[in-house]
C-alpha cells in the first residue's frame, strides 16, 4: 500500500472516529429531549432508606413497565420513558406495598417522586400485620394467595391477619390457660415447673383485622383500622385480665399462667380507629391506638417486639411508657406527619371509665367513700428522622392513673392479704361491713402517674442491622386516686387498689441492643440483649439479701437468638432460645408478702413454630 494510500485511509479512519464520538455525545441528548425520567428516595415510616425495593412504573395508556430497585440509599432511577401518565409501585417484602398514580410526565422532564413505605408489623405484641389499603395488586385467585404478597382488597377494604403458634420448653414455668397470649418465655414470680407447651404468638400476635383508605379529595383521604388478637392454641381473644382472675383466691401452687397487659378480651383489643390522612399535613385519627412508644418499639427492636425473643415485646413496660396496659390509649387523638428525612407524631388520650370510690380512712366502708372521677388523661410527643443508613427517634409519653395488675387476688393461703379474693380493700384496708363491689372476676390494681422519655436508634451496614435504646421512667403515686369500682382495661373493675404503694418516687430504666443479620434473601439470624434496673425507693432504705423487698434495687436481664427463614412470601418457620433472670427487689413476687421471692430466679425458654401471613 502506497503512502498516500495509508494517508488517505488515516484521515479517513480519522473523521469516522470523529464522527462517531459527535453521534455519541448527540445521541444521548437527542434521546433525553425525546423522552423524561423518574427518580426519587423510597423511605420507611421512620425516614431510613428502604434498600433493595422493586420499583415499577407501569405506563398507563401502553400498560408497558419497566422495573429497578432502590440503592443503598433508597434512591432508584429509570430513564427513557416516553412522555405520558405513569403509575409508580414499590414493593419489598415486610412492607406494605406503597403507590402513586397519575403521574404526569413531559418531554425532557426529570421529576421526583419520593415514596414512603410502611412496615408489615411482625411485633408480637401489638398486632398483624398491615397491608396499605387500596393497593391494586388485589387476590385474583386461592393459588395468587399462597404463592405471592397479595392483599384480600375489596372496594379499596383490606381483611389482613395472621397466624402464629409453635412448641415450646421452659425451665420454670407454670400450666397454660386458653386467654394467656404472650406464652411463657419471660421469667414469671409464680414459674415453678420445667415442662413442654404449645407457644402462642411467638414473633407476631395472631389475629384478624380490617382496614381501609377512600379519598374523598385530591391529596385527601379517609381511613379506618379495627383489629384484635386471638390466642391460636385456643381460639378465645387475648385476655391477660382473665388470665388474673380465673386465678383469684388460689394457693400460689395451683395459679395458671397470669399476665399483665393492654388486651382484655374486647372485640377489637388490638385498634380500631378513624381519620382522615393528606398527602401534605399528614394523618389525624381518633379511636383505640398504639401508643407513640408502642411504635418506636416496634422500629427499634431487634426481635420486632417478639413475644418469644424480646423482654420489650413481651413485658410492654418500655412500649407504654411505664405500663404494659398503656401501650395502646383508648379514646385517643394522634397524629403523624414524614416531611422529607423527618417526622412528627403527638397523641393525646381523653379521661375515660369510672374512677370508682375512694377513701384514705383505715376503717372505710361502702357509705363512707367518695365517688371519683377519672382522670386516666394521658399525652406523648415523638421526634424522628433520618439520615443515609441511620435513623433515630426521641419519644416522651405522661399517663396519668396507670393501672398494673401484678397478681390475681390473693386467697386465704396468702401471709400478707388473704381477704383480697373475698373483700374489697383500698391501701390495704379492707372495708367494713359489707362490700361496695362483688369481687368475682375482678382485679388488684396499683396505681402511679408515669413519665418517661425513650431515645432508639438503627443503623444498616448491609447485611447488618444494628439496633439499640433506652428509656428513663419515673413513677409516682397518682395525684388523683382511683378507688374500689375503678374501671380498668376492658371494662374490667379493681376491688382492690393501693394509690400509695409508692415510699418514694420509683425510677426504672431499660436498656436493649442487638443486631440481625439478613444470610440470604429468606433468612435472617437475630440475638438481643435486654436490661432492666430499679432504684431504691424503700424508705426508709434497709434492702439486704436477707429483707429485700420488692421496693429495694434490683435487675432483669434477658439474652435471646433466633433464626427465620421464610419458605414463601406468606410462610416462615423460627426457632430460637431466650433466658431471662432477676435479682434484688426486681425478684420479690408483690404482693405475695414481706420477702416472698420469685420461686425461681431464671428462665430458660426454647421456641420452634411457623407463622402464615396475609
Amino acid at each position: 500500500m502506497s503512502v498516500a494510500s495509508c494517508t488517505r485511509l488515516t484521515k479517513a479512519a480519522t473523521s469516522l472516529a470523529v464522527l462517531l464520538f459527535v453521534s455519541l455525545i448527540l445521541a444521548p441528548k437527542a434521546f433525553a429531549q425525546a423522552s423524561a425520567s423518574l427518580s426519587g428516595t423510597v423511605v420507611d415510616s421512620s425516614g431510613g432508606a428502604v434498600a433493595n425495593a422493586t420499583v415499577t412504573v407501569t405506563n398507563l395508556k401502553t400498560g408497558a413497565v419497566q422495573t429497578t430497585t432502590t440503592d443503598d440509599g433508597g434512591r432508584y432511577q429509570l430513564s427513557g420513558l416516553p412522555a405520558g401518565r405513569f403509575e409508580v409501585r414499590v414493593a419489598k417484602p415486610g412492607f406494605a406495598r406503597e403507590t402513586r398514580a397519575r403521574i404526569r410526565l413531559a418531554v425532557g422532564q426529570d421529576p421526583t417522586v419520593d415514596l414512603k413505605m410502611d412496615l408489615s408489623t411482625t411485633d408480637a405484641h401489638l398486632g398483624t400485620p398491615e397491608t396499605k389499603p387500596g393497593t391494586p395488586d388485589v387476590c385474583a385467585s386461592g393459588h395468587e394467595f399462597l404463592t405471592s404478597d397479595c392483599t384480600l382488597t375489596w372496594h379499596g377494604i383490606t381483611v389482613y391477619g395472621a397466624y402464629d403458634v409453635g412448641v415450646g420448653w421452659v425451665s420454670h414455668g407454670l400450666p397454660e390457660n386458653g386467654y394467656n397470649y404472650e406464652g411463657e418465655s419471660l421469667i414469671n414470680r409464680n414459674g415453678y415447673e420445667h415442662r413442654f407447651l404449645i407457644a402462642p404468638n411467638n414473633l407476631q400476635q395472631t389475629g384478624l383485622g380490617v382496614r381501609g383508605k377512600e379519598q374523598f379529595a385530591r391529596g385527601w383521604s379517609f381511613v379506618f383500622n379495627a383489629s384484635s388478637g386471638i390466642n391460636p392454641q385456643s381460639g378465645l381473644l387475648a385476655n391477660a385480665s382473665a388470665t388474673d382472675f380465673i386465678n383469684n383466691g388460689l394457693p400460689r401452687s395451683s395459679y395458671s399462667m397470669a399476665i399483665d397487659g393492654a388486651r382484655a378480651g374486647q372485640p377489637f383489643n388490638d385498634e380500631y380507629y378513624l381519620g382522615i390522612s393528606s398527602d401534605q399535613v399528614g394523618t389525624l385519627t381518633f379511636g383505640r391506638q398504639r401508643s407513640l412508644g408502642t411504635d418506636a418499639m416496634l422500629q427499634y427492636d431487634p426481635a420486632g417486639g417478639s413475644y418469644a425473643f424480646s423482654y420489650v415485646g413481651y413485658n410492654g413496660t418500655m412500649a407504654g411508657g411505664g405500663d404494659t396496659e398503656d401501650s395502646r390509649w383508648d379514646d385517643a387523638l394522634k397524629y403523624r406527619l414524614t416531611y422529607g428525612p423527618v417526622h412528627f407524631g403527638a397523641m393525646y388520650k381523653f379521661a375515660d371509665g369510672s374512677g370508682g370510690c375512694y377513701s384514705a380512712s383505715s376503717t372505710w366502708t361502702a357509705a363512707t367513700c367518695s365517688p371519683e372521677s377519672a382522670h386516666n388523661n394521658a399525652y406523648g410527643i415523638d421526634f424522628g428522622g433520618a439520615y443515609r443508613k441511620f435513623s433515630g427517634d426521641v419519644v416522651y409519653q405522661h399517663y396519668n392513673q396507670a393501672i398494673s395488675v401484678l397478681n390475681p387476688l390473693l386467697g386465704p393461703q396468702s401471709l400478707s392479704a388473704p381477704y383480697q379474693s373475698t373483700t374489697d380493700s383500698i391501701n390495704t384496708n379492707p372495708i367494713t361491713g359489707s362490700n361496695l363491689i362483688d369481687t368475682t372476676n375482678t382485679l388488684y390494681g396499683i396505681v402511679t402517674d408515669n413519665n418517661a422519655v425513650m431515645a432508639a436508634a438503627r443503623y444498616t451496614w448491609d447485611p447488618v442491622k444494628i439496633f439499640g435504646g433506652f428509656e428513663w421512667v419515673y413513677y409516682a403515686n397518682p395525684t388523683d386516686p382511683l378507688g374500689v369500682g375503678a374501671s380498668d382495661q376492658g371494662g374490667y373493675l379493681l376491688s382492690g387498689v393501693e394509690d400509695n404503694n409508692l415510699d418514694s418516687p420509683k425510677v426504672v430504666q431499660i436498656w436493649w441492643t442487638g443486631a440481625k443479620y439478613a444470610v440470604d434473601k429468606r433468612t435472617d439470624l437475630t440475638g438481643a440483649w435486654y436490661h432492666q434496673q430499679q432504684n431504691d425507693f424503700r424508705r426508709p432504705s434497709t434492702c439486704s439479701p436477707e429483707s429485700y423487698r420488692a421496693s429495694c434495687a434490683g435487675d432483669l436481664d434477658e439474652v435471646s437468638f433466633y433464626a427465620d427463614h421464610h419458605f414463601t412470601r406468606r410462610l416462615d418457620g423460627f426457632a430460637g432460645v431466650a433466658y431471662s433472670w432477676v435479682s434484688g427487689g426486681l425478684g420479690i413476687a408483690i404482693p405475695h408478702g414481706p420477702g416472698v421471692p420469685y420461686r425461681y430466679d431464671s428462665n430458660m425458654a426454647p421456641t420452634v413454630g411457623a407463622r402464615f401471613v396475609f
